[in-house]
C-alpha cells in the first residue's frame, strides 16, 4: 500500500506558503508562477489555512472587492483537514472525494513538510497499476 511519504519523494520538496497577512494577489502571483491552484497560509511556522484559486474568485473577485488589499487571514478555509506522510494514499482519496477538496496538506510534528493534490494522487496511482499490469503481463508472458 502506497503512503503519502511514496508520492511526496515524486514532488519538488516543501510546499508553497504565504503568511496570513499576505496579500490575495501575492497568492494568485505565487499560484500563476508556481503553476498550483492553492497556497498555504503559514503564520510561525504553524499551518493557519489554505487559499484556493476558487476562494479567491468566490470570496474576493465575485463580490467585487480589491485583490491587492484583501488579505488571506480574510479569506482562508481555517485549520483545513490535514495528513501525515505515513498515511496510505487510498485514505487521502476518500477524504478529498468525501469532503470535496483538492489538495491536502502534509504535516509532520506540527510542520508543513508539503501538499498533494487530487492531481497528485490520480498521477501516483496510475503508475502504480501500469507498473502491476507490467509485471502481470511479463509473467504471463512466461508461464506460456
Amino acid at each position: 500500500m502506497s503512503t503519502v511519504a511514496t508520492c511526496l519523494a515524486t514532488k519538488r520538496p516543501g510546499a508553497v506558503s504565504l503568511p496570513p497577512s499576505a496579500k490575495v494577489l501575492a497568492a494568485l502571483d505565487l499560484m500563476r508562477d508556481r503553476k498550483m491552484r492553492s497556497v498555504l497560509v503559514v503564520d510561525a511556522g504553524k499551518l493557519k489555512g489554505i487559499v484556493t484559486q476558487g476562494d479567491c474568485a468566490m470570496k474576493v473577485l465575485r463580490p467585487g472587492l480589491s485583490a491587492a488589499e484583501t488579505s488571506l487571514e480574510a479569506i482562508m478555509t481555517r485549520e483545513p483537514l490535514t495528513v501525515g506522510p505515513e498515511a496510505p494514499l487510498e485514505r487521502c482519496m476518500d477524504l478529498m472525494m468525501g469532503q470535496r477538496i483538492r489538495h491536502l496538506p502534509v504535516t509532520e510534528q506540527g510542520h508543513v513538510i508539503g501538499m498533494i493534490s487530487i492531481g497528485d494522487l490520480m498521477r501516483h496511482l496510475l503508475n502504480q497499476q501500469s507498473q502491476q499490469i507490467d509485471q502481470l503481463a511479463k509473467h504471463i508472458g512466461t508461464t506460456t
